[in-house]
């Protein structure tokens, strides 16, 4: 084991189309007719919600999912929640479970 290993990226990757689709229900809010007006609008008020969560607490939402899956109801930081994290996600080095781990805990405190 070397000191000087290049560190690993992290495996789960978030998609960002947030922007896109807020951008795209702005555009169609400004044609609607009144009849589709309030349905639009709370689906742009949604839209902004989701695009302002942090990379962090997307994440976190992931791993609470692979957790729920498998029965795990503890803390997202614990032993036996990592255990069961790569359990459930095998491609996860335990240093991005780690790593995952600790913002879900972050993000649910």
């Amino acid at each position: 084991m070397s000191l000087f290993r290049k560190p690993q990226p992290l495996a789960v990757l978030v998609v960002r189309d947030a922007p896109d689709v807020v951008a795209g229900l702005r555009r169609a809010l400004e044609t609607a007719p009144d009849a589709e007006r309030p349905g639009l609008e709370r689906a742009l008020a949604l839209a902004e919600e989701s695009a302002g969560r942090s990379d962090a607490e997307l994440r976190g939402r992931w791993v609470r999912q692979r957790l729920d899956a498998v029965g795990y109801e503890g803390p997202a930081d614990s032993v036996e929640a990592i255990k069961n994290l790569r359990q459930a996600e095998p491609g996860l080095s335990l240093r991005q479970a780690l790593t995952y781990a600790k913002e879900t805990a972050a993000t649910e405190a």
